[in-house]
């Protein structure tokens, strides 16, 4: 395999960050060799990992197989001690290209490469762009600020630099990726907001036609951002919110810093300034100490936010984190909650297609037949249509999971 294979499990984030490790390995002239870059959010996801480790060994005997990634961050000595691995670099060092250098091989072997600016990203229709990196809170259930750091803002210049980068490389929508977006700028001179940011981006970038958000804290969304979103048409009309439970004590126990009445709040003022918003969230089910009637009313929580994107995970005790040290429920149970919370995100989801069905929306091309229209939603189609192009769609049926788009002429 005379090709660096990269495997990457995660958030956007880490999937902006594999590009940047494509590019750090090429700077290296690294071959042969397999990247994993793990995620550790959930044990779920370590274990894909491992497995995937070992997968790669199976089919590519011969190759060096390097782990990085959050996981790789906080337990290296786990991952350096699987005898498939050959090395394991932590989260700064995966983004370097002095890090894929043969042991002892001299810097001048590298290419040049400006290795945090990324031009493309390989088999993707949209780009993503990260501007914030790492977390200053500590939410009882999560490791990822052991694993990240502490906020840090991408400067905005150097954002719109890169946003142009991929604007003429032809990409036609940027997704704005961090570990706590809404943080943004709060390290930087002048403390600039996310909301404004993003409004002298599109300024400094106006070839830019669609802008998505990654998750949004719910606590820390700013007045800036929430003019956008309702005078801004290239700020795309979908909200991908951090709400994790919808009953108040459970979300104190999380230190979250928002209640269940600022949630649905949200919800109801995103609507009221962009009608046809759609949602989505974050949601972890069978937290510790949650009975059935804290669980109902996270699940109720999603029929009125109108969640129709939700992304559910099974509570998974990460050791170190204050939450794993709390009385646990059954995991049968775990698994039935996070079974009950897809179904209703699934129902939210269905009645939401159907209630477009008969409009039109652009779509951005993500390969041959299936695209994804301007509210999230996955748009399929027989037309012939370039890879990455938008075209204008009218909808004129739905699957329950995507709808059916007719291009406009």
């Amino acid at each position: 395999m005379p090709q660096t294979e990269i495997i990457t499990f995660g958030c956007r984030l880490n999937a902006f960050e594999s590009e940047v490790i494509r590019r750090a390995a090429e700077a290296a002239r690294l071959s042969g060799a397999v990247i994993v870059n793990t995620c550790a959010v959930t044990a779920e996801a370590e274990r894909q990992a491992r497995q995937a480790i070992r997968r790669a060994r199976r089919r590519h005997p011969e190759a060096t197989i390097i782990v990085t990634g959050c996981a790789a961050e906080i337990a290296p000595e786990h991952y350096a001690a699987l005898p498939e691995v050959d090395r394991v670099l932590g989260n700064q060092a995966k983004l370097q290209p002095q890090s894929y250098l043969p042991e002892g091989a001299p810097p001048a072997e590298l290419e040049e490469t400006a290795s945090h600016f990324v031009d493309g990203f390989e088999g993707k229709s949209r780009a993503f762009l990260q501007v914030q990196q790492g977390c200053d809170h500590r939410c009882t259930f999560c490791i990822i600020p052991y694993a990240r750091g502490p906020s840090r803002s991408v400067p905005m210049g150097l954002v719109a630099d890169q946003a142009r980068r991929l604007v003429a490389a032809g990409y036609q929508e940027i997704v704005l990726t961090g570990v706590d977006l809404t943080a943004y700028g709060a390290d930087l001179p002048g403390r600039p907001s996310l909301g404004q940011m993003v409004r002298r981006l599109l300024a400094a970038v106006p070839k830019l036609e669609r802008l998505r958000l990654s998750s949004l804290d719910p606590a820390e969304i700013d007045g800036e951002l929430w003019r956008l979103l309702a005078e801004e048409k290239r700020l795309m009309p979908h909200l991908h919110l951090s709400l994790q439970a919808g009953d108040d004590l459970i979300l104190k126990r999380m230190k979250r810093r928002h209640s269940r009445a600022q949630a649905i709040d949200v919800a109801r003022r995103a609507r009221a300034l962009r009608p046809g918003v759609a949602l989505g969230a974050d949601l972890i089910a069978g937290f510790p100490t949650e009975t059935d009637d804290m669980f109902r009313r996270s699940l109720d929580l999603v029929a009125e936010c109108g969640l129709a994107f939700v992304h559910v995970f099974p509570y998974s005790a990460r050791p170190g984190t204050p939450a794993a040290r709390m009385p646990r429920l059954p995991d049968p149970l775990v698994k039935e909650r996070a079974a009950r919370l897809r179904a209703a995100g699934a129902a939210v989801l269905a009645a939401e297609l159907r209630s477009r069905v008969g409009s039109e929306t652009d779509v951005l091309i993500e390969r041959p037949g299936i695209g994804r229209a301007e509210f999230y939603a996955a748009v399929r189609f027989t037309a012939p249509t370039d890879t990455g192009s938008v075209r204008r769609m009218r909808l004129v049926g739905s699957d329950g999971n995507s709808l059916v788009g007719v291009p406009v002429q």
